[in-house]
C-alpha cells in the first residue's frame, strides 16, 4: 500500500541548526494491515503520519503510496483520496451542524449526484455506529462519538488507508474503547488498511504490526509479541511495556507459569484462573 525509502525531513531548512524530524526511514505499509506507531514524544510520529498523504513532503528519499510518489504534484489528490487523516481532536474536524452533513461535506466537495451521497453517508455511519446519532449536533455528542463522526467523514470519501494521529489522546477510556473497536472493525471486516499513531501501550495490542520511532529513526519493529519480548531497548527509548504484560512477567520471574504470549488483561486473568484451577 505504501512504500517508504530513504525518508528523511527537516521542517526549517534555512534555519541554521535545523534537527531532522525523520532520519532514513525505510519500510513497508501492507495492504490491508493494522500498523500501530509507537515512541516517546518528539520521536517524529506525528511527521511520519502526515508523510503518509502528502500533507508533508520528504526533503530526501520517498515516498510512494498504491504506486505513485507523493512529491508528484499531479498525483496529489489522489493519493489525498486513497489515504484519509484523522487527527487527535475531533472538534478541530468537524464543519456541519447536524451529524450526517458533516458526513456529507466530502462527497459533496467532490461533486458527485445526491443519491451517490445519501449511499455514502449512510455506509460510513452505519460503519462507525453512529447511525441512531445522524441527525444529532456534532457538539452534543460524546468525545467518542465526535472522534467516530471524524472517521465516519473521512470513511464517506472511500479511502483504501486510513492513517489516525492519536485519534484517542483526549478521550476517556470509554471513548477510546469506542474508537478502537471501530477501527478493528473496519480492518478485519471492511479490509482497510489502519495506521494508528498512539502513545497508549495498550492500543499496540491490536495491530498486527508495530514500528517503534526514537530520535526520528524507525528503530524496532515487529508484531505486538517481538516488540514487547525487547523490554530492554523499549525502555532505552523510555516506553514501559503495558500493564498485563508486565506484570505476566514479574509473574514469570516470581516461578509462576504464566504463557509467555499473555498480552492483554483478559489473557492474563484467564492464565491465572487456569493456574489456580490446576492446583
Amino acid at each position: 500500500m505504501i512504500e517508504i525509502r530513504g525518508l528523511h525531513f527537516v521542517y526549517n531548512q534555512s534555519a541554521a541548526g535545523s534537527g531532522a524530524a525523520l532520519k532514513d526511514i525505510h519500510g513497508d505499509i501492507r495492504r490491508g494491515e493494522f500498523l500501530a506507531v509507537i515512541g516517546p514524544n518528539g520521536s517524529g510520529k506525528s511527521t511520519l503520519a502526515r508523510q503518509l498523504n502528502g500533507l508533508l513532503l520528504p526533503t530526501a528519499g520517498t515516498v510512494k503510496v498504491a504506486g505513485m510518489y507523493t512529491n508528484d504534484p499531479a498525483r496529489c489528490w489522489e493519493i489525498r483520496r486513497r489515504v484519509g487523516m484523522v487527527f487527535q481532536n475531533p472538534d478541530n474536524q468537524l464543519v456541519a451542524a447536524v451529524a450526517e452533513e458533516d458526513v456529507a461535506f466530502g462527497p459533496e466537495n467532490l461533486g458527485l449526484p445526491p443519491p451517490e451521497i445519501r449511499r455514502r453517508v449512510d455506509g460510513a455511519l452505519r460503519l462507525t455506529g453512529l447511525g441512531a446519532q445522524r441527525l444529532q449536533a456534532p457538539h452534543l455528542l460524546s468525545g467518542g462519538q465526535k472522534q467516530r463522526l471524524a472517521i465516519a467523514g473521512v470513511l464517506a470519501m472511500r479511502p483504501c488507508c486510513l492513517v489516525l494521529d492519536e485519534p484517542t489522546a483526549m478521550l476517556d477510556p470509554a471513548g477510546r474503547r469506542e474508537v478502537l473497536q471501530t477501527l478493528r472493525g473496519l480492518n478485519r471486516e471492511e479490509g482497510i488498511t489502519v495506521v494508528l499513531i498512539t502513545h497508549f501501550m495498550e492500543e499496540v495490542l491490536f495491530a498486527h504490526r508495530v514500528w517503534v520511532l526514537s530520535d526520528g529513526r524507525l528503530v524496532m519493529e515487529g508484531t505486538p509479541q517481538d516488540v514487547f519480548d525487547r523490554r530492554e531497548k523499549l525502555q532505552a527509548v523510555n516506553l514501559a511495556l503495558p500493564g498485563a504484560v508486565e506484570l505476566a512477567r514479574r509473574l514469570r520471574n516470581a516461578g509462576y507459569p504464566v504463557p509467555a504470549n499473555v498480552l492483554t488483561a483478559d489473557e492474563l486473568v484467564e492464565a491465572l484462573a487456569g493456574l489456580a484451577a490446576g492446583r
